[in-house]
């Protein structure tokens, strides 16, 4: 089996597996209890906060846990809405092509009064600082702009945008679940907020993450029951999951430049492959995207069976963001950057990981080509594009 759907989830290292177990049956007290054992499993709980914040340029202070990349991001948002709310300012603004967990929250503000703008994306996914800059009102509390997207991998210039929201007033959070781990991320430097992670991106446990959140910037609780958090998310801290996260985070730091170089030539290989298969693109610019991001569209291609034959070839991809395997509807982010509805259909997202080998990817090149002419000889759309009945999209 080739796992390329690294996006998606990732392994669980032998480190974060190594840093959890204590926690389980050994160092297993409450970390609010005052006794000894419970001081003991505190004392645990701040130095993994201490060492997270420390790969992501902030105050430990500044580091709130949740129960993944969600978790923040609702957190983030509502909190910013709420602060922006007291000033009498209920204007937000964000792109077309967020995840689902900001999109979702953002129409859920809207019904609270909020106005939200949702800025376009251009074909290559990458947002220009002056597009924010002028969508910036008077009454604009929060801009949320996503470091990496999930799906196309483009990585946003967060520092540039970042710089805009400050010299104008207005809080920035960025959705960086993807980012985190893969590539630099710095919150002093990058003019962050509000910043969003998830452990299970940077093989860490799943169902934790991290919310963090400049000093002075006060958080709305989600969660009420308890003072955990410094009363900013109620319930039992996870401490085997901050533990593995902690681990995870720091190994990933420690080889971020090693990992991405190895991942930039598999992921240049694979591109240079699938770009060969006639009528194909790739989705999101060619440079300014995550290491190990291939996305592809190929016309005449259901992604759909696409998948399912790559699997039965023992290859692991998806369509794009795993929040939404379950839905018919072509991708809102291929949408987002001007794919036509019969494109977008045809999508594939290979995420690589540095486990990853180059005869992995000749091995993923062969199946896709394969797969590719083999549905594209059953389709009747085909056909009728190879007649001359149809034009082509993608020449």
């Amino acid at each position: 089996m080739i796992y390329a759907d690294n996006a998606a989830t990732t392994k669980t290292s032998r480190t974060a597996i190594a840093a959890m177990l204590p926690y389980f049956n050994t160092v297993y007290g409450n970390p609010s209890s005052l006794y000894a054992f419970g001081q003991q499993a505190k004392e645990a709980l701040e130095d993994a906060r201490t060492r997270i914040a420390a790969c992501l340029g902030c105050d430990a202070r500044e580091i709130t846990f949740t129960s993944g990349g969600s978790e923040a991001d609702n957190q983030a948002l509502l909190s910013a809405a709420a602060i922006g709310a007291r000033k009498g300012k209920k204007h937000i603004v964000s792109t077309a092509f967020e995840h689902h967990a900001v999109l979702h929250t953002l129409r859920k503000l809207k019904t609270q009064g909020f106005d939200v703008t949702l800025l376009d994306v251009p074909e290559n996914g990458l947002l220009s600082p002056r597009q924010v800059a002028d969508a910036i009102r008077d009454d604009t509390c929060l801009v949320s702009v996503m470091y990496a997207n999930n799906e196309i991998g483009t990585v946003q210039p967060i520092r540039e945008i970042g710089a805009v929201c400050r010299e104008k007033g207005v809080l920035f959070h960025t959705d960086a679940v993807q980012a985190v781990g893969h590539i630099p991320v710095d919150l002093r430097s990058d003019n962050i907020d509000l910043l969003s992670l998830s452990a299970h991106k940077f093989h860490g446990p799943r169902g934790v993450g991290v919310l963090a959140a400049r000093r002075g910037v006060p958080l709305t609780s989600l969660i009420e029951g308890g003072a955990q958090e410094r009363g900013k998310r109620a319930g039992t801290e996870n401490l085997p999951a901050i533990m593995g996260m902690a681990a995870a985070l720091g190994e990933a730091v420690r080889d971020l430049d090693a990992n991405a170089r190895k991942l930039r030539v598999l992921r240049d290989a694979l591109i240079e492959g699938l770009s060969a298969v006639p009528h194909s693109i790739l989705n999101g610019d060619p440079e300014r995207r995550l290491p190990g991001n291939v996305h592809f569209c190929f016309e005449g291609v259901e992604g759909e069976s696409l998948l399912l034959l790559l699997d039965d070839k023992g290859v692991c991809a998806s369509s794009g963001s795993a929040c939404t395997s379950g839905s018919l509807d072509p991708s809102h982010v291929l949408l987002a950057i001007g794919r036509p509805h019969e494109i977008a259909h045809g999508s594939l997202r290979l995420t690589l990981d540095a486990e990853n080998t180059m005869e992995d990817v000749q091995q993923i090149i062969i199946a896709v080509r394969e797969v590719v002419a083999y549905l594209r000889a059953m389709s009747p759309v085909w056909r009728d594009l190879m007649s001359g009945k149809q034009k082509f999209i993608l020449e």
